[in-house]
């Protein structure tokens, strides 16, 4: 009996696996050639995702960079038009400032030879007066004719000589001597008529003999010389003497 236990213990096997069949193994070749297929399908749709989106993002890189491209360039652009507009502007303040001291030195120009005319002009007043009693006189060594030598006499707060008598006659024909002189004697608003200067009429006469002799009616201003007065075209080119009274 126990022999027959340990034959029986000799005889006692593990379970064997089952082997497998042919149908099995086709089985298992074909699920992994699907699941290497689904990989293969799955990289390559990974492979285009990963493409396109390489392929957009170089695009919109590629985009940027066109654009900061053309913005250097509009800054390039605009930085030589302003460094130009610059130029420009300096130019034109360079040129302005020449026209300005230009002009100043035009303007001084102008101011001096103005103030030499003025000054001249003053000296050749101040030459010409002469002092009568209460009266000044001027005795001009220019000429011109009745109506501008009246103005400008009025121009500086005087007016043409009015003669009142013979002393005072005596002084401007002592002056005067051969020259002919404008005075403040006038008939052109009536032939025949004469009136000073203020509208008062002749009280003394001292005309040269002969005068006046305004037979044709248009020798209507009267001068006056060492000779005594004479009538004369009132357009005639004559010295002239102003008179302005002291104690007005």
């Amino acid at each position: 009996m126990k022999h027959k236990k340990e034959t029986e213990d000799f005889n006692t096997e593990e379970p064997r696996t089952p082997r497998r069949t042919g149908s099995d193994g086709v089985t298992i070749s074909r699920a992994a050639a699907v699941v290497f297929v689904l990989l293969c399908v799955l990289l390559l749709t990974a492979r285009i995702i990963l493409c396109a989106t390489f392929t957009q993002e170089r695009q919109q890189l590629q985009a940027k960079i066109i654009n900061l491209t053309q913005e250097r360039d509009q800054l390039l652009t605009n930085n030589m038009n302003l460094t130009q507009e610059r130029q420009q502007l300096l130019t034109k303040i360079t040129n302005l400032t020449e026209e300005r001291e230009q002009l100043k030195i035009i303007n001084l120009t102008e101011e001096r030879d103005q103030l030499k005319s003025e000054i001249n002009d003053l000296q050749k007043f101040v030459d010409g007066l002469k002092c009568h009693q209460s009266t000044l006189y001027f005795f001009s060594s220019e000429k011109k004719n009745w109506n501008e030598s009246r103005r400008y006499c009025r121009e500086r707060g005087t007016d043409l000589i009015i003669i009142k008598n013979k002393e005072e006659q005596d002084f401007v024909k002592n002056i005067c001597g051969s020259d002919h002189f404008w005075i403040g004697l006038t008939d052109i608003e009536e032939e025949g008529r004469w009136k000073w200067v203020d509208g008062s009429t002749l009280t003394s006469e001292f005309w040269k003999s002969g005068e006046p002799n305004d037979y044709q009616g248009n020798e209507d201003c009267a001068n006056t010389r060492s000779l005594g007065w004479f009538d004369t075209k009132c357009d005639s080119s004559v010295k002239w003497i102003c008179e302005k009274s002291i104690l007005k």
